[in-house]
């Protein structure tokens, strides 16, 4: 059986970048060396898209990059060399010896790449790539529009308000007068195109409102403030295309006040129960939550959907939905398929057949339209 060529894109011009490359280390190691040929693609924080023989090198090793593009060409799937990061005319396409890509998996987190830019690219191209589509990587980023599809799909959601940066400048007192009202403290402040909380601070007061207002606004022309909940938070992975399934539900025990940056990547004191103690009805409302969730924004391929299970109330609230979730051996979403029985390298195998599963379906649309069949008043 013929090996399947995939570009794993990673890095880019996110403020996740650096997580982008330790989720795509994982992937390519674990790939079957067997059914895939790993092509490694990275972009660089100026958006230069380069390719080399092996991740490490690529990332840490200027002389090892080879500068290529990828055209809107939908005969082509090929990487095109460039010189200095400008195209060259005479090494395009196929007779520049890149052989063409038959799937590619996008690892990004944050702007530039889970967002549906590179998706946008990937449909020009033609390409079968894994994960949501333009809209559901749109939707699945921008937290104040997922919200909106969450609530038009009767999901329960935490209390929040949304700006814009323009808009809270202002007049900055009227805004947070409303939030005072409305939301009340402690809550978060977040800018909405973001994740792994990056830029998002949780407000006791007045001044530690208007500063998290300031850092959010830094990084994104939307903010949003939410109400603090005291929770515990859960989270589930699901997997598939128009018949998604649910992985078991997980639990995360921050080591910080709440599950920040920091608490991620950096402290080892956060903790991930799999699976969460949480009694059977609990997990069985969670799982079907997760599937609508996912269906709410039209992702596809895979997510990882988080939630919050009020403690006063024992109610479930959803938070987020991620496209692209972290996706290192010990991130929750592959975590959370092994212990429902499937491990890291065949999830790996599934994503891949899921994305070009889709690929063939979209290839039966039609592009076009019979001349004959159009009306004669339309051809004049």
């Amino acid at each position: 059986m013929k090996r399947l060529r995939v570009g794993v894109l990673f890095g880019g011009r996110s403020t996740e970048h650096e997580v982008s490359i330790l989720s795509a280390q994982s992937i390519i190691a674990a790939m079957d060396p067997q059914r895939f040929e790993a092509v490694p693609l990275y972009i660089d924080r100026e958006g230069r898209w380069l390719t080399g023989d092996t991740l490490k090198r690529l990332v840490s090793n200027a002389a090892a990059r080879a500068y290529v593009y990828l055209p809107p060409d939908p005969t082509q799937h090929s990487l095109v060399p460039a010189y200095n990061g400008a195209p060259s005319p005479s090494r395009g396409g196929q007779g520049g010896g890149i052989p063409a890509l038959d799937v590619v998996f996008p690892v990004f987190h944050g702007l530039n790449g889970e967002d549906g830019t590179i998706q946008g690219v990937l449909e020009l191209a033609n390409l079968p790539y894994v994960g949501a589509g333009v809209l559901g990587s749109a939707l699945g980023l921008d937290k104040i529009y997922m919200k909106r599809a969450f609530a038009a799909a009767g999901l329960p959601v935490v209390d929040y308000l949304p700006a814009t940066r323009r808009q809270y400048e202002r007049d900055p007192d009227a805004f947070i007068a409303l939030v005072e009202g409305r939301i009340g403290y402690p809550c978060f402040t977040k800018f909405a195109n973001s994740g792994s909380s990056v830029g998002t601070t949780k407000a006791h007061n007045r001044a530690e409102l208007v500063e998290g207002l300031r850092l959010a606004s830094t990084f994104d022309r939307k903010l949003l403030v939410e109400r603090a909940v005291d929770a515990r938070e859960l989270e589930i992975s699901v997997l598939g295309n128009d018949e998604p399934e649910a992985s078991i539900v997980g639990e995360v025990v921050p080591a910080h006040e709440f599950y920040d940056y920091e608490a991620k990547y950096l402290d080892e004191g956060s903790r991930l129960l799999i699976p969460a103690p949480v009694d059977d009805a609990v997990a069985h409302e969670a799982r079907g939550m997760a599937l609508r969730a996912f269906q709410a924004v039209d992702a596809a391929g895979m997510a990882r959907v988080d939630f919050f299970l009020e403690r006063a109330t024992g109610r479930l609230l959803l938070n987020e939905l991620n496209t692209i979730p972290g996706f290192t051996r010990i991130s929750m979403y592959p975590k959370l398929w092994e212990a429902s029985g499937l491990p890291y390298p065949k999830l790996i195998e599934r994503l891949v057949e899921l994305a070009i599963e889709r690929f063939n379906d979209r290839q039966r649309s039609q592009t076009a339209i019979d001349s004959r069949l159009l009306p004669p008043e339309a051809g004049e």
